[in-house]
């Protein structure tokens, strides 16, 4: 029998993932405050809920897909929380990408109701939501996971059990160490580039075929050479992403000298009033500093 399936967390990354499983035959009830999300899911021929319980009263599997630690806490274990309507032996799957030590916390009392939890943050952005391609970092009972195998494939294209519970967002936090100062290494070397009077674009087709080459600069130099910051993955989301790994990073006595200054980095952006641009505007601080912009070469 195929599982219902519960998605609450409309947003840039939620809302077509809600649409994938659509896709995929499942039968789908969402929820979210942003009311005409709702009603595009509805249209592709989703269930729109009323509240959390009714979420939890017609799910099997409920996943959460939401912007920080407190907001899951609340969805899941506040006074309207999924804990209080979801069924014994249900399955929980957070999404979301929040703190390691928080996760855990919400995979204990969940037990002590019988639901299980998953931690299954993504990587990929908004492109790869939309077109089903993530790559989907789980933690969590191999068991459970087994169970819903289906709905997160759905939804990803590379789907890792990584371990118990709180591995998946402790995966996720060493996935964005790795995206975001990649980011920032490609972009002083744009902003070099730049300076120096090369054409950027040419540059750019003679590093990518070698060691310099990466799905970050694939998916971020056009963007930034078409000065197109509209956000697949937004700088605050970064930002909020960057500091949970640095407070998991000092409780466990892990020096991260980069991670550290790229957050300052992001706090100067969001200052900046870039808060919520795409996070390949990293380059932007660059530009600033150096008094020079990535962009085209415009020919004469």
């Amino acid at each position: 029998m195929t599982k219902r399936v519960g998605f609450i967390g409309l947003g840039i990354m939620g809302k077509p993932m809600t649409l994938n499983l659509l896709k995929a035959g499942f039968e789908v009830t969402v929820y979210d405050i942003n009311k005409a999300a709702v009603e595009q899911v509805k249209a592709a021929g989703g269930f729109g809920a009323e509240s959390l319980a009714e979420v939890a009263v017609n799910s099997d599997v409920m996943i959460t897909m939401l912007p920080a630690s407190h907001h899951v806490k609340s969805v899941v274990l506040g006074e309207e929380g999924l804990i209080h309507s979801a069924k014994e032996g249900s399955v929980i799957i957070d999404m979301s990408s929040i703190s390691p030590v928080a996760s855990k916390e919400i995979a204990a009392e969940l037990a002590q109701k019988g639901i299980h939890m998953l931690d299954a943050p993504v990587s990929g952005g908004e492109p790869k939501a939309i077109d089903g391609t993530l790559a989907i970092m789980v933690g969590g009972n191999e068991h459970v996971f087994e169970s819903v195998s289906s709905i997160l494939h759905a939804m990803g294209a590379e789907v890792t059990l990584v371990g118990d519970n709180g591995s998946g967002v402790t995966a996720k936090l060493a996935n964005q160490v790795i995206v975001n100062l990649n980011i920032a290494a490609m972009s002083e070397a744009l902003v070099l580039a730049a300076k120096a009077g090369i054409d950027v674009e040419k540059m750019y087709q003679a590093i990518r075929g070698g060691l310099a080459g990466s799905a970050v600069l694939d998916a971020k130099v056009p963007l930034i050479l078409d000065r197109n910051f509209v956000a697949g993955g937004r700088i605050d989301i970064n930002l909020k992403d960057m500091t949970n790994v640095m407070e998991t990073a000092h409780d466990i006595g892990v020096p991260l000298p980069l991670s550290s200054q790229l957050v300052e980095i992001f706090h100067a952006l969001k200052v900046d009033g870039k808060a919520s641009d795409d996070h390949g505007g990293i380059v932007q601080y660059y530009e600033k500093l150096a008094n020079v912009e990535v962009k085209k070469k415009v020919e004469a």
